[in-house]
């Protein structure tokens, strides 16, 4: 097949495949979920299944190539460099969630509480979250793990258990939002090109005021409470070392595979170490559950990867047939300037986010979009990736059939319209990142 070079026509058909898959995911999920009283989650939904069918809708189209051309096409998508660097990185990460697993998030937020009052014990828990979900990059795996120390802390001094549980998805949200290691990172920067250490630079400048508003409004509804002493239990702090070692290293710039290499080896070297030490690791059984885990923690990344790839692929027959032309010729009609470029890639991820429920699906699908508005805008790629991931993060953070609300409810045992109200950080980011794009962004274009 020749390469083309030819400027593609503007074509609004070719984005059926994404409204099918829009239609069918969300459509199956809301009548599962709400409407046939069928015992089905949102999430129970096949989302690679849902989008087998999108990619078929899209390989049905365009009759001018054959279907071994449109392979080629498909192929060169899912072969892209970004989207190999991406899977690997899904993999790498998923490994060393395993090998830390649940006893070293516990040890940090239970570290963190044993240092501060009792009356700063919310403020506490969304630190403690903010550094879980920055260090394992993942909101889901840190809200499992802080929600039941949560609950704890709330019945024994007396604050409000939403008000506990909405701060543990804040801080969740943060680390999703900023970690090296979190998926949406890796995925808003490998469909921008650009590096992790210069997103997290970009983004921190939205991320961190939204942060600290939080934490004054925590501490200003904590202050003179009243609450009553918190029981710490005993800790091994040399948990805390994995966790520590991958933030610094992201900070530091450091490649992300050596980061993560760093972390399995100490989590592996710290966990055989004290294992040894109490004489809990003795056996092949015990080193078979701990290479479990870190297959656990692989395959936990698996349908995030098909997801990827079929993605990749079905975006390759898009752009080809003309459908992100479509896009970008009906976002210079609606969005005009610098604010509204930036505007436009951040209510695309939202609409997707909103759609799919899942953050790293929607930068996954909105990515290449996003990357074409950006060079039709004059948005840098470490910017772009910065939106991408932010605008994720606000909606992913709020709507009530996510994963993240699902997990805390689930936990907490209290509604969903319980804990919306007590969700400050996703809030206060959203008028950030408003406030971003309306005075800071776009002022240094470049990198």
């Amino acid at each position: 097949m020749e390469q083309r070079e030819k400027k593609l026509n503007s074509n609004p058909s070719a984005l059926l495949p994404i409204l099918i898959f829009l239609v069918l995911y969300l459509g199956m999920g809301l009548i599962f979920e709400y409407g046939i009283g069928i015992n089905m989650a949102f999430y129970d939904i096949p989302i690679v299944v849902t989008f087998m069918v999108a990619l078929l809708v899209a390989c049905l189209q365009n009759k001018k190539l054959s279907f071994d051309e449109k392979l080629v096409l498909m192929g060169r998508g899912v072969g892209d460099k970004n989207i190999i660097t991406m899977i690997l990185i899904f993999l790498v990460a998923g490994v060393f969630v395993g090998v830390t697993g649940r006893n070293s998030a516990e040890a940090v937020a239970y570290f963190l509480l044993s240092i501060a009052p009792a009356w700063a014990s919310v403020a506490v828990l969304f630190v403690a979250a903010c550094f879980v979900s920055t260090a394992m990059g993942t909101s889901t795996g840190t809200i499992t793990l802080i929600t039941p120390i949560a609950v704890a802390v709330s019945q024994v001094s007396g604050f409000s258990l939403p008000l506990c549980v909405g701060t543990v998805m804040g801080g969740a949200m943060f680390g999703d939002n900023l970690s090296f290691i979190s998926d949406t990172t890796i995925a808003a920067c490998s469909t921008q090109g650009c590096e992790m250490r210069d997103k997290f630079r970009a983004n921190v400048k939205i991320a961190l005021p939204a942060a600290i508003a939080t934490l004054a409004v925590i501490l200003a509804v904590s202050f003179n409470s009243g609450v009553g002493q918190i029981e710490i239990p005993e800790i091994n702090l040399l948990l805390l070392i994995p966790y520590v070692l991958v933030l610094v290293g992201g900070l530091l710039g450091v490649n992300v595979f050596v980061v993560l290499i760093i972390g399995i080896i100490s989590g592996l070297a710290i966990t055989v170490g004290t294992g040894l030490a109490a004489g809990t690791i003795a056996t092949g059984a015990d080193v078979l559950e701990l290479l479990k885990a870190m297959r656990d923690g692989a395959s936990g990344m698996f349908e995030t990867i098909l997801v990827t790839v079929l993605v990749s692929a079905m975006c390759a027959l898009i752009r080809e047939n003309g459908g992100f032309e479509a896009l970008l010729a009906f976002i210079r009609r609606v969005f005009k300037g610098r604010v509204g470029g930036r505007l436009g890639v951040g209510l695309l991820v939202g609409a997707m986010d909103i759609s799919t429920a899942n953050n790293t699906v929607a930068i996954v699908m909105a990515g290449p979009i996003a990357k074409e508005i950006s060079e039709e805008y004059g948005i840098s790629p470490k910017e772009s990736a910065s939106l991408l991931d932010t605008f994720s993060c606000i909606f992913q953070g709020i709507i009530p059939y996510g994963a993240q609300m699902l997990i805390a409810v689930s936990a907490s045992g209290i509604s969903a319209f319980e804990i919306i109200p007590n969700l400050f950080y996703p809030y206060l980011l959203a008028v950030a990142s408003i406030v971003y794009i309306l005075v800071g962004a776009g002022k240094n274009a470049k990198g």
